[in-house]
């Protein structure tokens, strides 16, 4: 049984919610499903099962609206006292997660095929913890609680702190709840958060959360615009553009060149709220630059739209390859070296021209995935000991349902608001984690949260459709501060051969090892009976010994030191397997795997190791700062990757 928890409810009308064909609802199940004025208890079903709304207003916000997903309804938004989904946030992560095989889907003629869910036969149940204001940190944590009680088994959250403003991990209602899910047997998936790419920007990094950055995929939305002298430049976006090649071209000009009296040129090239001026905008395409981020891309739209506009072409390198929605108005942007070509063209002619045509869908993109620009990058900032995020999966133009009444100014003239919505965001990847988890869950009842967490992260790919490393935004190899353990692959997470539990146990130790007073420790434990920190506790240094995690990350190595890490494999594969160790180690580190072969003589027995890292000799070229690398091991059919950081000072 699945459950993806929203921060804005659910639209049960939508067809990924549909029932047919499912059985009964399971007799376990708890919960229950509220009314409101808009919201009856026939709204939920066989598929959607439980519903659930929280009334208390936000005094301490738990989460921020820009953690929601990018370029969509900006906002945190959601009517009181019903589960009803208000801006299609909750409606599109619930379907990404689970939602029911919808053949035909698509938006608007855009990305046309059949819409399911990562676990399309699961159940659904909704838990609307936001209002207007944001999230009460009580609705959040109750909602969490409520969640385990009602008896679901994977709980995808696509909410989280700026990380400017991070909680510690026992005030967090997010981490807290998450912990006490961890106690019941239930595995917590999180976004991490929107703020890439600068590092140590991500949130959601308990080690007892699941932490997912976001991929771009194998298909992209390009807007071409064909200038007056036959040169055609790609741009992306998703607009519903009634310009042609052959309809006739409009004047192209750039933003200062139309600008209002007195508008400083630096506030019209980036199209400003009032830097245009109407009367000589209208009619012609505005051509502006992303140089100030304060100003976004709905903002110059709206500007450009509002002066009478014809079009606007963005010259942006940031979420460059993140389509923005721009309903039927023409729209397109360009990286810096094409929006350089526009610029000399406007500058060469005396009249230049263009138009912007309407977008069209480019499958079989590459190379994807990925790592998004906006995915939030480790280090961790709260402990560099966790190596965060803990895999990647797609959230780059993800068509999911979505309310038949958000972003009207989206929809294209004389068409009906589409049931589905393409949207960018970690938001969008969360639900696409919780659903494959919820697939490995169901073919593994048994396991753990922690099994389930470390098959889907030792069996993620790092190569692209290409056959090469999966590379970052900014074009170079992506690290595990970038996307973890790499992207998911749920196919291969069904049969991991190795798995890595980390025990209530271990978190235990890892909060006193942070710092927490043993005291406090005891109490979150639930009272466990002759609980006691760990020898050396507080001691950072020492968590990422002391955790059984499938990454690694060592937060200071020195020269002349050697930092030894111990792990804990368990067989979950055929008995008598033996595996091998094979080590990625970058120029000037020395990796050494104790013992280098582990032998399990049948099923569930387990073996330890060890790994320790040293600067090798004088001359080896030992990078300063952060490297990467990591520890496969191998039967010859299973390949269990645990990648590790380690930061040489």
């Amino acid at each position: 049984m699945s459950l993806l928890w929203t921060v804005t409810g659910v639209w049960p009308e939508s067809a990924s919610f549909s029932d047919a064909g499912m059985g009964a609802v399971p007799a376990r199940w708890r919960g229950v499903c509220m009314e409101g004025p808009d919201f009856k208890k026939s709204s939920c079903n066989k598929k959607l099962i439980g519903a659930r709304y929280y009334s208390s207003q936000p005094g301490s916000a738990a989460a921020a609206a820009s953690n929601a997903s990018i370029g969509g309804a900006g906002a945190v938004t959601a009517t009181g006292g019903s589960p009803r989904d208000a801006v299609g946030h909750g409606t599109h992560t619930a379907s990404t997660a689970a939602g029911a095989v919808v053949p035909g889907a698509g938006y608007y003629g855009l990305a046309r095929g059949a819409a399911k869910g990562g676990a399309p036969a699961s159940r659904v149940a909704v838990y609307k913890a936001c209002s207007l204001g944001g999230c009460a940190s009580s609705a959040v944590l109750k909602a969490i609680d409520d969640a385990v009680g009602d008896g679901v088994d994977v709980v995808s959250i696509s909410i989280g702190m700026s990380s400017a403003f991070q909680s510690d991990f026992l005030t967090d209602p997010i981490a807290l709840g998450a912990f006490h899910a961890h106690q019941k047997g239930v595995l917590v998936v999180c976004s991490g958060g929107n703020d890439g790419p600068n590092p140590y920007t991500v949130v959601n990094s308990a080690p007892w959360i699941l932490t997912v950055a976001a991929s771009s995929i194998d298909r992209s939305f390009h807007s071409t615009i064909v200038l007056g002298n036959g040169i055609l430049v790609k741009g992306i976006a998703i607009n519903f553009s009634n310009q042609s090649i052959t309809g006739g071209q409009y004047p192209l000009v750039f933003g200062p060149q139309v600008a209002g009296r007195y508008t400083p040129v630096s506030e019209a090239s980036n199209c400003y709220p009032g830097s245009l001026d109407a009367q000589k905008a209208a009619g012609k395409i505005v051509v502006c630059v992303g140089t100030d981020p304060m100003v976004s891309r709905r903002v110059k739209k709206l500007v450009a739209e509002g002066a009478g506009a014809r079009g606007l072409v963005l010259i942006d390198d940031a979420e460059k390859a993140v389509p923005f929605v721009a309903g039927g108005f023409p729209f397109s942007q360009v990286a810096t070296d094409a929006g350089a070509q526009i610029l000399e063209y406007i500058n060469s002619t005396k009249n230049p021209t263009a138009v912007i045509l309407p977008t069209e869908d480019a499958k079989d993109d590459k190379p994807a995935p990925v790592v998004a620009s906006f995915s939030a990058r480790g280090p961790g900032g709260l402990t560099e000991a966790i190596l965060k995020p803990d895999l990647m999966a797609p959230g780059v133009s993800i068509l999911a349902a979505t309310i038949p009444t958000a972003d009207k100014e989206d929809v294209p003239t004389g068409k009906n608001p589409s049931p589905f919505a393409i949207k960018s965001g970690t938001s969008m990847a969360c639900p696409h984690v919780a659903g494959a988890a919820a697939f490995v869950k169901s073919a593994h009842p048994g396991w753990s949260p922690s099994m389930i967490r470390s098959a889907l992260m030792t069996t993620a790919t790092t190569r692209n459709n290409l056959g090469q490393a999966v590379a970052s935004s900014t074009g170079a190899a992506a690290t595990g501060h970038d996307m973890g353990a790499g992207e998911i692959s749920p196919l291969r997470a069904l049969s991991p051969g190795l798995v890595f539990d980390t025990t209530t146990r271990d978190y235990l130790n890892f909060l006193c090892y942070y710092g927490y007073k043993e005291q406090l420790v005891r109490k979150l434990s639930g009272g466990a009976a002759g609980f006691a920190c760990p020898r050396g506790a507080p001691s950072p240094d020492l968590i990422a010994a002391g955790v059984n995690y499938p990454s690694i990350s060592v937060p200071r190595l020195l020269a002349g030191r050697t930092v030894t890490v111990s792990r804990v494999a368990m067989n979950v594969g055929p008995s008598n397997a033996t595996y091998a160790a094979a080590v990625e180690a970058p120029p000037g580190l020395a990796v050494k795997v104790s013992p280098d072969r582990l032998v399990f003589s049948s099923r569930w027995t387990t073996a330890a190791y060890q790994v320790s890292f040293a600067i090798a000799s004088a001359g080896a070229g030992a990078s300063k700062g952060y490297v990467h690398g990591a520890v496969t091991w191998s039967d010859g059919v299973h390949s269990v990757r645990t990648p590790f950081a380690v930061n040489v000072i």
